[in-house]
């Protein structure tokens, strides 16, 4: 089936920096051409740009919608009209949709994530998790683990700028959830030793280990890692991480950030679309 621009097209886009390697302009377009419809899909760099103005601007031109990364998922909550309440929560959004003029803030970051936990045979109910690191994408996914029935939750981070994000992360879930969260510095080993011993899941949601840096890992001693975990990565480059390959090495099993990145991106197309995208074909094409 062709895709032809139309003077019908509707316009949707990615704000953020930086956004050349995106996968989501294949993604995406390749599921309207798929499933034919008249839509087209962007990147726009907002290193130097005044975001309001932006999305004043992309609201005006009445886009579908558009997504956000970083530095942009906090900064654009100001010039929302609503906010989804998991969003609120997160205190990010990544998509947003445009309904007649209304804007409304989604995170799914934490949706694709449980999905392809979930996919790999992973029960959230009776699993406890521990996530390493406190920012965007792992603040959406404690708070989507949460909400899908982990019990416990055990978040390891540095004592330092995102403490503090990371200490009100906790109390958020524990208070609005029926999941504990708790908070362990990094630097305390045989407190982090003991979380990844009691979890069924560890997943680090910090750049430690991706390109150029693939020889790093975010925790001390591989001896930590035992056959009942899932080790997974949001790092996607490299596909296999140096944490990766130590759990393999240790009998686990594991998993990187491509499904993560491929179910977020269909959970955001069926927030726009309202239809599912085709996520065997475009897996096909771009993820394997």
């Amino acid at each position: 089936m062709s895709h032809e621009i139309t003077g019908r097209t509707r316009l949707g886009c990615l704000l953020g920096t930086p956004v050349t390697h995106s996968l989501s302009p294949m993604m995406y377009n390749e599921s309207f051409r798929l499933l034919g419809m008249d839509r087209v899909y962007l990147c726009f760099d907002t290193e130097h740009a005044d975001l309001g103005s932006i999305v004043q601007s992309l609201r005006q031109m009445n886009v579908f919608g558009f997504n956000l990364t970083m530095p942009d998922k906090e900064r654009v909550l100001p010039f929302l009209d609503e906010i989804d309440p998991a969003a609120r929560m997160i205190g990010a959004v990544n998509t947003v949709k445009n309904e007649d003029g209304t804007l409304i803030g989604y995170n799914t970051d934490g949706i694709g994530y449980m999905r392809s936990v979930r996919e790999a045979g992973c029960d959230p109910s009776t699993s406890e998790m521990t996530l390493l690191g406190a920012g965007g994408a792992a603040a959406s996914i404690a708070v989507h683990a949460a909400l899908d029935g982990i019990p416990a939750l055990h978040i390891v981070n540095r004592r330092g700028r995102s403490w503090e994000k990371a200490l009100h992360l906790a109390e958020t879930i524990s208070r609005d959830t029926g999941c504990h969260a708790d908070v362990t510095d990094m630097a305390d080993t045989e407190a982090v030793r003991e979380c990844i011993r009691r979890s069924r899941l560890l997943t680090n949601a910090t750049s430690v280990g991706m390109a150029p840096h693939e020889d790093a890992s975010p925790i001390a001693d591989s001896t930590w890692l035992h056959p009942d975990l899932l080790v997974s990565d949001i790092i996607y480059n490299p596909r296999r991480t140096r944490l990766l390959c130590e759990a393999e090495k240790r009998g686990c099993r594991t998993m990187n950030g491509m499904r993560m990145l491929l179910y977020q991106g269909a959970a955001a197309f069926h927030i726009w679309t309202g239809q599912d995208m085709p996520v065997e074909e475009v897996r096909r094409k771009y993820f394997e």
